[in-house]
């Protein structure tokens, strides 16, 4: 259930509670009044209370005597009437919200999983798998997270895309969770859980499910690296290393690393380096740079190209011919990264 959506519900049912309580304790009160003594104000709270139920247990005694009663019972039946149906009403409303929603947006949410292919897989959205997580939705790249903790998974689906993340709640070290988030279907996994033991697990279910899967593992300590790189994965990140690399970095090269950090940062551009990958019977096959559409079809930057042997040309002159299985490193927004690959892809 969205944040929102259960606030509201229980704010209203708050108001409808409170209704009630005003009409039972105003009801009770008046016959109290009304009656002298006559009756307890147990009694008149018991009164009260079968009126405005409409159970028709009887009157309270010599209650014809009393002036004015009957015409409270009258204004009690109607108010009370009223106010039982907005709690009834609102009871219900939270119950649909909350625990047939919930289970009809869990129902939706497998669905729209078992549909996914080609898309990555998330394992953790502790500190490092929320960056991922960040970068994956910046991108617009189609995910899956897998956690132990249902509320954490579900705020971060409320902060990041609006309460439509996909997850899956449970242990991403567990076979049968990780076919849940469709591992055997995905083009890569990240294994971004707290401790490498973990990760080593979800990099050597991962590799079995899926022998073709492109796997990132987080390592804590240096000496999991290449047991990690053994159990499957197909490269590893070390956050410390990094963290530590970009400190210097930041002390070498400040205006580089504020560059970086502005092209990251601005949402308005969402700019990025990607990769596009020229397609064998691709339009782009055989021609130079220079006459592919690419600089005025989609605006983006050729910063690299990885050919079939898999060097780098960097910066690549306009007269590079292109040739099919190359890679393009090129610069710019996601808008122009989808134009890109949807020209690549066109037959020639």
């Amino acid at each position: 259930m969205k944040l929102s959506a259960a606030s509201d519900s229980l704010r209203r049912l708050g108001v409808a509670s409170a209704a009630m309580l005003v009409v039972v304790a105003a009801g009770g009160e008046g016959f109290y009044v009304l009656g002298h003594g006559r009756w307890s104000l147990t009694e008149s709270l018991y009164m009260t209370v079968i009126t405005i139920s409409t159970v028709g247990f009887g009157e309270l005694a010599d209650m014809r005597d009393v002036p004015y009663a009957r015409g409270l019972t009258v204004a009690l039946i109607i108010t009370g009437v009223g106010a039982i149906a907005y709690l009834q009403a609102n009871v219900t409303a939270l119950l649909v919200e909350g625990v047939i929603g919930n289970a009809l947006r869990r129902n939706r949410m497998r669905k729209m999983v078992a549909a996914l292919k080609g898309h990555i897989v998330v394992a953790g959205s502790g500190s490092t798998g929320k960056h991922v997580i960040e970068e994956l939705v910046a991108t617009r790249t189609p995910f899956v997270v897998i956690d132990k903790n249902r509320e954490h998974l579900e705020h971060i689906s409320q902060q990041l895309q609006n309460g439509e993340m996909l997850y899956v709640h449970g242990d991403a070290t567990l076979d049968h969770v990780l076919l849940e988030a469709g591992v055997d279907r995905a083009r890569g996994v990240v294994a971004a859980l707290t401790h490498d033991k973990d990760n080593l697990y979800v990099t050597l279910s991962a590799r079995s499910l899926n022998a073709g899967a492109r796997i990132v593992s987080k390592v804590t300590e240096d000496e999991a690296a290449p047991k990690m790189l053994k159990a499957g994965a197909t490269s590893v990140v070390s956050p410390t290393m990094i963290g530590g690399r970009r400190m210097a970095s930041d002390l070498i090269r400040p205006e580089v690393n504020d560059f970086l950090d502005q092209m990251l940062r601005d949402k308005d551009k969402n700019l990025r380096l990607e990769e596009v990958e020229v397609p064998a019977g691709s339009a782009f096959v055989g021609r130079a740079l220079r006459d592919a559409p690419i600089r005025r079809e989609t605006k983006l930057l050729v910063v690299a190209v990885r050919d079939q042997a898999r060097a780098f040309v960097y910066n690549p002159e306009p007269e590079y011919v292109l040739q099919a299985g190359a890679t393009l490193i090129v610069l710019g927004d996601a808008g122009g990264v989808s134009r890109l690959r949807a020209l690549v892809s066109a037959q020639g």
